[in-house]
């Protein structure tokens, strides 16, 4: 398992190659974020965005030569790399959602490590969002990046977790986290109308965490009055608005966006590509993360 500065190899200023991996992939805005950290940082590494199908992932990572760094992956590759890596760091171990691997040239050929960003990025989003502390959560959908969701509702003093999923039985593992993190864990039916909804909730959350895709369409779900006093964080942000944030938009309910969550876990990916520890800033961070910030678009 991997501990801090024990993936370290000094990042220096020679060329490098990293990329965004996933499926669909076009409209991701992650190397722009990356071009602009190692632009801030005077380093002369590319970083790209290529279509890698569910499946692909060990047959691609076989093919890459020396000079590739570091893979950043989103949908569907973020449980299919857990299982392909065995250095994990303890926040991948726990999630089972790798979304950083670092490569490295060892001993007896290339080494691989997994990291999971999501975790720390989402807390770090949700704070400059104005949400410190949530002490009931709902999560929508029971994928890898749910449970990056619910380690940070964890972290940010969840005392209950309700699981809204349209198979209740995928939410299981869920589940399991959740009691190992002391959490009173729910598994709810996604509702199909607001009826329901109000049934199932049984009053207003501190916190929505939807973890759907940004197409997907929901109908009108979720009563006025419970989006109004309930903050949305859709980590989506590809369309924008997505259904569910313009739902919320409609009530002037409080919604945050996925753009943010992006930024700060990319922000650690930075650190791990360059420094290989998650928790080592890179030099001038904070002007890194203006320039990761101002490459942003809507």
């Amino acid at each position: 398992m991997i501990t801090p500065n024990m993936a370290k190899t000094p990042a220096g200023s020679a060329s490098a190659r990293l990329a965004v991996l996933g499926s669909p992939i076009s409209h991701s805005q992650s190397p722009a974020l990356h071009r602009a950290a190692y632009a801030a940082l005077g380093l002369d590494w590319s970083y790209e965005a290529i279509e890698v199908a569910e499946g692909s992932l060990a047959g691609f990572i076989a093919g890459l030569g020396d000079e590739w760094r570091g893979l950043s992956l989103t949908m569907p590759l973020k449980t299919e790399a857990a299982t392909l890596i065995e250095d994990l760091d303890p926040l991948a171990a726990r999630t089972g959602a790798v979304n950083t691997v670092l490569l490295q040239p060892g001993a007896t050929g290339r080494t691989l490590s997994g990291f999971n960003t999501d975790v720390t990025g989402l807390v770090r989003a949700l704070a400059e969002g104005g949400v410190a502390t949530a002490r009931r959560v709902v999560i929508l959908g029971a994928g890898a990046t749910a449970s990056s969701a619910l380690l940070a509702a964890a972290e940010i003093g969840a005392e209950s977790v309700d699981i809204l999923v349209r198979t209740p039985r995928k939410a299981a593992p869920l589940v399991e986290l959740g009691h190992s993190q002391g959490l009173v864990m729910t598994v709810t039916e996604l509702p199909t109308d607001a009826a329901q909804a109000e049934a199932a909730l049984d009053g207003p959350a501190g916190l929505l965490i939807s973890t759907l895709p940004g197409g997907t369409q929901l109908g009108d779900v979720f009563p006025a009055t419970w989006r109004r006093e309930t903050v949305l964080f859709d980590v989506s942000y590809s369309p924008w608005p997505s259904a569910l944030a313009a739902a919320w938009q409609q009530v002037d309910g409080t919604v945050l966006n996925g753009l943010s969550m992006l930024l700060h876990q990319a922000l650690i990916q930075v650190r791990i590509f360059v420094n290989g520890d998650p928790f080592e800033a890179v030099e001038r961070e904070h002007e890194v993360l203006a320039a990761m910030r101002g490459a942003l678009s809507v």
